[in-house]
């Protein structure tokens, strides 16, 4: 996946067209991320214990090509590449390192 935890991505389909916020949780496997305050639905929930219950307002998840990274310098959605390079550490023999697709700069630099 292009965007991870931590991330702020813009939602660019669906009813939060055009909003912004941060990944709060990343699920690659099921290729989808959780957005905070975008997507939310209504669960009803029973009271159990010292649980009230009533009626809960949940993040749902939302697949990634819904989403694109939002570049911290120009607040505006970018698109993002990957591509291997030797570990520098030399633990592993490569490491995924995302790219801006227009500059060609290092994404994980630029939000330091």
């Amino acid at each position: 996946m292009r965007v991870k935890k931590g991330d702020t991505v813009m939602v660019i389909t669906g009813k939060d067209r055009g909003k912004t916020g941060k990944i709060i949780e990343a699920r690659p496997s099921e290729s989808r991320v959780i957005v905070d305050g975008l997507n939310i639905a209504k669960k009803h929930e029973k009271p159990r214990g010292r649980k009230p219950g009533g009626i809960m307002e949940v993040p749902q998840p939302i697949h990634v090509s819904n989403v694109m990274l939002v570049s911290p310098r120009t607040n505006r959605p970018v698109k993002v590449r990957v591509r291997r390079e030797p570990d520098p550490e030399g633990v592993k023999k490569s490491k995924r390192i995302r790219f801006y697709w227009e500059n060609g700069q290092r994404v994980d630099i630029d939000e330091a």
